[in-house]
């Protein structure tokens, strides 16, 4: 059952800690997105692959197979890969210490054992030296109290970026999880054409053309790599002129050249007095950089922030 504690709502978190199951559940989420990406008809801007926060981890949200749906979760609370139908069937995998190749073996012959059939394409995403899922039994770690932790923080993250997103009225995307770059992202858009994007060496430009087809503003959570801590990232695409040179808030934000974006260490948000209020005042500076000096139509595209609720 549970181990979560009702205490301390954001948790600590330091990726070199849970490095070896970290690497393990991202390319697990790869296998489960793919399946989802395979089975679900496409959406603008990439929109139909990403996986959700839920209230026990990661889902899919209901897919069609015919004309029933269902439905994948990670649940960081029982820990299990859980697979539910429309029609009542359901099947479960315990989440432990297995290879990609076997979770992926499982993974697929549950879905048959529902009569669900996906073909997808094993070679995982934005990953360098990339093993397909069918071969990897190098990445076989899961400790389950860093992986509660680990969805605890997106759970913090989620709501907080689902609060900024609400100020918006002009188009934006839900609060999604990429599981290619193992973030959760919510993005703004002006409702301009963006000029063709260049990709990069991983994400190549047949992905980001369609990502970042309009103009955009974008912010987000990522959990951190090999001696780099999580942290609060927010970018502009075009990046307009200026943008960099910004003082964003609060003051523990920074301009990254090497990433090329706007980060806030999630420690510096966790051990706020106001973690809500930090964040928020992030995201808020960051797109207010990015949308006046792009020259954004502000006046039609926003709505005031709530009473009581934090800038």
């Amino acid at each position: 059952m549970s181990d979560l504690s009702a205490s301390d709502d954001w948790p600590a978190l330091a990726y070199d800690d849970w490095a070896e199951t970290a690497g393990t559940l991202h390319l697990w989420t790869q296998v489960v997105g793919k399946v989802r990406m395979a089975l679900t008809p496409p959406v603008n801007h990439w929109w139909h692959v990403p996986l959700y926060v839920s209230a026990r981890g990661l889902t899919t949200s209901p897919i069609p197979v015919g004309g029933r749906s269902i439905e994948i979760v990670f649940d960081f609370l029982e820990h299990q890969l859980r697979i539910t139908c429309s029609d009542g069937q359901l099947e479960a995998i315990p989440l432990r210490p297995i290879s990609v190749a076997q979770f992926y073996r499982e993974t697929m012959a549950a879905l048959g054992r529902l009569g669900v059939e996906a073909e997808i394409w094993t070679t995982p995403c934005e990953i360098e030296g990339a093993i397909p899922f069918e071969a990897d039994e190098v990445h076989c770690a899961y400790d389950g109290a860093a992986a509660q932790r680990f969805w605890r923080a997106l759970v913090q993250a989620d709501r907080v970026m689902k609060a900024f997103r609400a100020r918006f009225i002009g188009k934006a995307s839900p609060v999604h999880f990429f599981w290619g770059s193992f973030d959760l992202a919510v993005t703004r858009f002006s409702g301009r054409r963006a000029p063709r994007h260049p990709g990069s060496p991983l994400a190549p430009a047949s992905v980001a053309v369609e990502a970042y087809s309009h103009e955009v503003s974008s912010c987000g959570f990522w959990p951190g790599a090999p001696g780099i801590p999580p942290l609060f990232y927010a970018y502009a695409y075009p990046e307009p002129p200026g943008f960099a040179d910004v003082r964003a808030r609060p003051a523990e934000a920074d301009w990254s050249a090497g990433l090329g974006e706007f980060v806030l260490p999630y420690e510096a948000v966790r051990t706020a007095r106001d973690p809500d209020a930090a964040l928020l005042e992030f995201f808020q500076s960051t797109y207010e950089a990015a949308a006046d000096l792009a020259s954004w139509p502000r006046d039609e595209l926003e709505r005031a922030a709530p009473q009581g609720e934090a800038t």
